[in-house]
């Protein structure tokens, strides 16, 4: 991969800011890539970091600290691929491993990549490895020291990426005897991986906390916790020293429906049982913390019927969302934002690093991924609105190809459904934007105002994705690009996949530009206008 030069790589802006979730955007960071190298510029990813879900909910539960997996997969994701170069190509492999489904296997298999037992090393140089292994001795002795008999560590399908990241800069006692910062981890795993100087991954906040969200519907009812608003599950039930160590434990599920606010008990009541329990549970939580966030979400359900819960939680096993568009909100959401231990709204300062970076970028994308739980939760943080809106650039919306759980808009009472349009999404992250000011978000945001925070929308046309009225975007004043694609493989969902190089063709024909430009047919009759 061609890098930018060396004083435009170290800028904090000046380039393609693309906001993004994980999994989603990590299947365009090759147009990125493409992007970048034709212009000559940098590339900054920002990345949420409220995930509550897969092995991220273990380290959070038994470790604290922020949800670092959307950061880790793009982190991972980024490492060059050249053909030779085993050692990179092995540390890739370490990095994106997950440990085995089941608790016993996998614990064992930890302790083979703690001890250099693994074939994992293989190929992977003494140096890196000893470097790679202190890191994970670290992480293993505190999961030891905080084993207690009524919580140990599950290591179920852990990520060793993340076990291994967390320990420099996101457990907070591991943060002020290493390096102290969330940034500094994140700069010490791109150094390993010799991810280019000319690319960078931003967290939303910088922080050694744990930071989560919640989405109100319309309803007047709410969820809490970023999976179990995109996808929500049963919680993993908490081993105890000895179910730990069997294999049963693994597929043990608890179900957790909690009552919905209007019918909380009163301040003063006897405890739940469950709740109760929770105050015997010694782990990183806070006490008296809301039992949601308490929860492990190791594994999903991929049931299209199970019941969703008002305070429920979800999970993701494999950076995947499983049918999460076959389980209907009860009402679309209409904000998100984000709540202390005690589900108390928090209004957090954006990493001053993401900040300057919108405010100089060239050109600004949202990119694919879920709308409330990947892009908005960067969006509505302090600092951020602003300076979008007073950026001086293209601001590029790449539309989903296809409509899921957070954007379907949930049932009626006679049954119908309402899905997302184009201009629903533009509305959304312009009330996000509007929200991290403070100011009131208004339903009849006019086109000028959309404008400061969109001017471009590019999209997929078929059965299944986000309808796009280009009459209403032009009454706007927002530029839409079609892009050619192809249908998603039924098993997997309805929608469309984009064609990459008629993606990348319209970013390349947007990036950097100061004025409308007009997106040029392409020759291959990938993009239109």
């Amino acid at each position: 991969m061609t890098t930018a030069p060396a004083a435009q790589a170290d800028r904090p802006g000046g380039g393609v800011v693309v906001f993004s979730g994980g999994s989603a955007a990590n299947s365009l960071v090759d147009v990125f890539n493409t992007v970048i190298e034709t212009k000559g510029c940098s590339l900054q990813y920002i990345i949420p970091i409220s995930d509550n879900g897969g092995s991220s909910s273990e380290l959070i539960r038994v470790l604290g600290g922020p949800g670092i997996g959307d950061v880790r997969s793009r982190l991972v994701r980024l490492i060059p691929e050249e053909d030779g170069d085993l050692e990179r190509r092995a540390i890739k492999n370490v990095f994106n491993h997950r440990l085995d489904a089941d608790a016993k296997l996998a614990r064992a298999e930890w302790l083979d990549l703690v001890e250099a037992r693994h074939p994992l090393w293989d190929f992977v140089s003494s140096a890196k490895k000893e470097l790679i292994r202190s890191f994970l001795n670290h992480i293993n002795m505190e999961i030891v020291k905080r084993a207690r008999p009524s919580s140990v560590f599950n290591f179920a399908n852990a990520s060793v990426g993340l076990a291994m990241w967390l320990t420099p800069g996101n457990l907070e006692y591991s943060a002020r005897l290493l390096t102290g910062s969330f940034e500094a981890s994140i700069y010490l795993l791109s150094s390993i991986c010799n991810i280019p100087k000319s690319t960078s991954v931003l967290p939303a906040i910088n922080t050694n906390f744990s930071h989560h969200i919640r989405a109100g519907l319309t309803d007047g009812s709410f969820i809490t916790g970023q999976n179990s608003i995109s996808h929500p599950s049963d919680p993993t039930a908490l081993p105890s020293v000895s179910e730990a160590q069997t294999p049963a434990h693994s597929g043990t599920t608890t179900p957790s429906h909690p009552p919905p606010p209007t019918q909380r008990p009163p301040l003063g009541a006897p405890r739940t049982s469950t709740e109760a329990l929770d105050d015997h549970i010694e782990d990183a939580n806070w006490p008296g913390s809301l039992p949601v966030l308490r929860k492990p979400y190791i594994t999903f359900t991929k049931d299209a019927h199970a019941p969703p819960s008002s305070d429920g939680g979800g999970g993701n096993n494999d950076g995947k969302k499983a049918d999460a568009g076959k389980h209907d909100l009860p009402a679309p959401i209409e904000r998100v934002w984000y709540i202390n231990p005690y589900g108390q709204e928090i209004r957090p300062t954006a990493n001053p690093a993401i900040v300057s970076a919108a405010a100089a970028a060239q050109t600004i994308v949202y990119s694919v991924g879920s709308l409330y739980t990947s892009i908005v939760p960067n969006i509505i943080l302090r600092g951020v609105g602003a300076a979008i809106r007073g950026a001086e650039c293209q601001k590029v919306l790449i539309l989903n190809g296809t409509i899921d759980r957070e954007t379907s808009g949930g049932r009626a009472k006679d049954g119908s459904r309402r899905d997302y349009s184009g201009m629903d999404f533009v509305r959304a992250i312009a009330k996000a934007g509007l929200q991290s000011e403070g100011l009131p978000a208004r339903a009849d945001v006019d086109g000028a105002e959309l404008r400061r925070y969109v001017t471009h929308v590019v999209h997929v046309e078929g059965e299944g994705a986000p309808a796009v009225d280009k009459r209403e975007f032009a009454g706007a004043g927002i530029e839409t690009v079609r892009v050619y694609g192809r249908k998603m493989d039924p098993r997997k969902g309805k929608g469309w996949l984009y064609d990459e190089n008629g993606l990348a063709q319209a970013l390349q024909a947007v990036v950097g530009t100061r004025s409308s430009a007009r997106v040029e047919r392409s020759r291959r009759n990938t993009l239109e206008t």
